[in-house]
């Protein structure tokens, strides 16, 4: 049995992820960590992580950049892994995480579901064969409650592409500011926010008389539940390291 302490567990991902894992037998949830408690669990809530009194083997973490950390002093001081699924963290912040990871094992990754990571591969290879000769653009889709943009997702996809390039790219955010034609390097990466929208993300690649698009939508929240859950079971035994999506699916084929 794997004990999870669940940061922004009274979030709406943390209450998809507390749902998920009474459903299931290998783990539970043993306290959370979020600031704004809202009374509707049986474990405790704490609005800090040194309040923690419980036997915790794993952390999952949906919660905010702010909190990082308080996470990553607790995991460092008592040697316990954590799966991270926050984004919006700044290049300084993911360096710390890095860091963080010679001491203990973190799963991190902006996207915990299965199909946005086959998404991301297949994108891969479209770029192999098509990135030279075709402009690559991403449009990302989320509710309106969301903060961050771009979503980390479209960042995770960009930056998988752009190891399959043969040049640097250069990711742009907006083009009202400035007035002249796209350059070859560019990838085009465009947010919107709207209703209640729980994900979607495209790819597309755009050429001469042609265009493909590759494109992924999430219809509910447990996907990502899912997939934290699945980490942090995986996480529990493994040595310090950094882990992403592709060391849990390698694990589930070995």
């Amino acid at each position: 049995m794997v004990n999870i302490a669940l940061t922004g567990c009274c979030g709406k991902m943390g209450h998809a992820i507390v749902k998920a894992v009474g459903e299931r037998n290998d783990c539970k949830i043993v306290c959370g960590i979020d600031v704004f408690n809202d009374n509707s669990y049986d474990f405790n809530v704490y609005k800090g992580f040194e309040e923690i009194a419980e036997n915790v083997d794993v952390v999952i973490d949906f919660s905010n950049p702010a909190a990082l950390n308080g996470l990553l002093s607790f995991i460092k001081a008592n040697k316990k892994p954590a799966v991270i699924c926050t984004t919006g963290f700044s290049k300084e912040q993911v360096q710390q995480i890095k860091e963080a990871s010679k001491e203990t094992a973190i799963f991190y990754s902006g996207n915990m579901s299965l199909g946005i990571n086959l998404l991301i591969e297949i994108s891969k290879q479209a770029a192999r064969v098509l990135g030279d000769s075709f402009d690559i653009e991403i449009v990302e889709k989320h509710h309106n409650q969301k903060i961050d943009a771009p979503s980390g997702t479209a960042l995770m996809i960009a930056d998988g592409i752009s190891t399959e390039l043969n040049q640097e790219p250069q990711y742009v955010y907006d083009r009202h500011s400035y007035r002249k034609k796209r350059s070859k390097n560019e990838i085009g990466i465009h947010s919107v926010r709207g209703g209640t929208i729980v994900g979607e993300h495209e790819v597309i690649f755009a050429g001469h008389d042609e265009v493909v698009t590759i494109s992924h939508s999430a219809q509910s929240k447990e996907v990502f539940a899912i997939g934290s859950i699945n980490a942090a079971v995986f996480l529990a035994d493994q040595k310090p390291g950094m882990y992403d999506m592709s060391a849990l699916l390698s694990s589930k084929l070995s």
